[in-house]
């Protein structure tokens, strides 16, 4: 995996694993529900069902995560569309897979977010592309921690 970040505490109970599907790329966040920090953890190809799955298996062994969220993809309206669709598999899969609870987060401009923010660092090139998707996970994993009293 192409490591964006590397969070400071790894592995206790409270620990949860976000990703940003998209279908070439999946970013990934890692956070913790008592320190209510997120942090990119980096990218991996979205290709291949199975590597896909091998790649997240080897994150949960790492970090052992409570939960997972999967960011999903809706238009500005609400509405649905093909990407928002396989968001919603990716997430039944792991759930599947894993047997882990899997939430989804709305993630609307959280990828215009992202790319702001690394414009603003000065890599807003295209060298800097795949840290959209690992910053866009930590967004989305910071808003659902930020979400509600309860996480």
């Amino acid at each position: 995996m192409n490591q964006a970040a590397v969070a400071p505490s790894k592995v206790s109970g409270h620990t949860i694993l976000a990703f940003d599907f998209g279908s070439r790329w999946i970013g990934v966040a890692v956070g913790d529900t008592e320190t209510r920090l997120a942090n990119p953890l980096g990218v991996f190809q979205a290709a291949g069902g199975e590597r896909r799955m091998e790649e997240i298996e080897a994150l949960v062994r790492e970090w052992r995560p409570a939960h997972l969220v999967v960011g999903l993809p809706l238009a500005m309206d609400g509405t649905e569309h093909d990407m928002t669709r396989r968001a919603r598999r990716f997430a039944r899969q792991l759930e599947s897979r894993f047997r882990l609870p899997v939430e989804l987060a709305d993630e609307r401009l959280t990828s215009a977010s992202a790319r702001e923010t690394l414009r603003e660092r000065g890599k807003g090139g295209r060298e800097h592309k795949q840290d959209v998707h690992a910053l866009s996970a930590k967004i989305i994993l910071q808003s659902w921690l930020d979400e509600s009293p309860r996480r």
